[in-house]
């Protein structure tokens, strides 16, 4: 019987920092450390004795409690690696010694008893096959190495060297403006010639474009107007699997994402909901100083760790065409999930309207009434404190007046009907 894979991942580095933040900012407002982990850890979702942890590790940090830093750890573990390497070379160069001349004794007269002469390849390779098992095939080269012949190299790195020659060349006469693009054509134009001096006929612009890419160049971007949805036509993107049917007959049946922009005094702050559909209770949030793909998969993240639907292969994660979620990440991380996306159409001001039913008052009982704003850290905290309220304790009229949290636990108290048998 195959066992299922748990596709949950370690709480991301930027979540982890995010708590110890917002325990080290608020804890004067508690009675003990103790109740300020847990009330924090509660309402993010994770573990008490991990936010400990991660807190207590930040403080060994900044150096406010004793013990080795984190970036003291990760130096020893360096240097005991070093260690090790420098050991394994200093066998290997004891080992070719003997092997290649039994009366030279000094380690410097080995490596140049190994050589680089063509002469020295065929022995080389012998003591490599001999040795492969104890040593490895990639440390005795990196400590033995062995030159290489270009005429050997194959006819795509010829051509490559010779194109990044020609790329260079035209981006330094276009004053470094030009991109993959207008390169691809300069080089077109001109017709570039392979290695070998024959014609080549057609460059693909992926080649220009992959070669641009490892030489570090880029042509200069037009900048462009903020916006918080941003649709890709481009890139391929889910059906519409709710056409506008935002209902769900129970948890983690249907999810909703969307974020906002707020402003503030040091500049435009976002923030990221993901919310359960069935009661309208907000399962992720995330609020960051840009919108990148990896802002709305924080928030999908937290969604993920709170509700934990593995196996459940109904559920299905609906958003608009912004351009964050229908990047490469966000889809993947869905399939990790097993989690069935669903996209909204263009130009429907109605395709994600159950997330703007929640992103709405948010608006109203948060930004507006306790604005303005001067940091990302004060937007942070009283989405924190504003989002706990909302599940727990806020009376929502489309289902019965209740808190989101109190519609679910009602529902799963209630006897679930038994699926019949065929």
């Amino acid at each position: 019987m195959d066992r299922k894979k748990n596709t949950t991942s370690p709480y991301p580095a930027e979540f982890r920092e995010r708590a110890v933040q917002m325990v080290a900012d608020h804890l004067d407002g508690y009675s003990t450390l103790t109740a300020a982990v847990r009330d924090i850890a509660q309402k993010l979702g994770c573990s008490a004795d991990s936010l400990r942890v991660w807190y207590k590790k930040a403080q060994r940090d900044v150096g406010k409690e004793a013990g080795p830093t984190s970036a003291e750890k990760a130096r020893i573990k360096e240097l005991e690696r070093e260690v090790r390497e420098l050991r394994q070379a200093n066998e290997i160069l004891k080992t070719a010694s003997a092997y290649f001349a039994p009366a030279l004794t000094d380690a410097s007269m080995c490596c140049r008893a190994a050589g680089r002469s063509s002469t020295a390849v065929p022995q080389m390779t012998v003591f490599i096959d001999d040795f492969r098992e104890e040593f490895g095939v990639e440390p005795i080269c990196r400590v033995l190495p062995i030159a290489r012949d270009p005429s050997r190299a194959s006819k795509r790195v010829r051509r490559d060297d010779a194109l990044r020659e020609k790329i260079r060349r035209v981006c330094s006469d276009n004053r470094g403006l030009y991109g993959a693009r207008k390169v691809w054509h300069v080089l077109r134009r001109e017709g570039v010639a392979q290695a070998d001096g024959a014609p080549m006929t057609a460059v693909a612009r992926c080649t220009v474009e992959r070669l641009m890419r490892e030489m570090g160049l880029q042509g200069v971007v037009r900048g462009k107007k903020v916006i918080t949805t941003n649709p890709d036509a481009a890139r391929p993107c889910p059906d519409d699997k709710v056409n506008r049917a935002f209902h769900a007959d129970r948890p983690n049946q249907l999810w909703v994402s969307d974020f906002t922009y707020v402003p503030t005094w040091s500049g435009t702050v976002y923030v990221a909901f993901v919310i359960d559909v069935f009661a309208r209770r907000i399962v992720g949030w995330r609020v960051s100083t840009s919108m990148t793909s990896q802002f709305v998969l924080d928030a999908l993240e937290q969604a993920l760790w709170q509700r934990k639907p593995i196996g459940n292969k109904s559920l299905i994660h609906h958003s608009d065409r912004g351009s964050q979620y229908l990047s490469i990440k966000y889809p993947e991380r869905l399939a990790d999930a097993e989690v069935d996306p669903s996209v909204g159409t263009v130009g429907d001001s109605y395709d994600n309207a159950r997330a703007e039913s929640v992103i709405g008052p948010f608006k109203t009982e948060v930004v507006k009434q306790l604005g303005p704003w001067k940091t990302m850290q004060a937007v942070e905290w009283e989405t924190f404190h504003w989002a706990d309220w909302y599940n727990q304790h806020r009376l929502l009229g489309s289902i019965g007046y209740i808190p989101p949290a109190e519609a679910e636990r009602r529902h799963l108290e209630q006897p679930q009907p038994r699926d019949k048998a065929a």
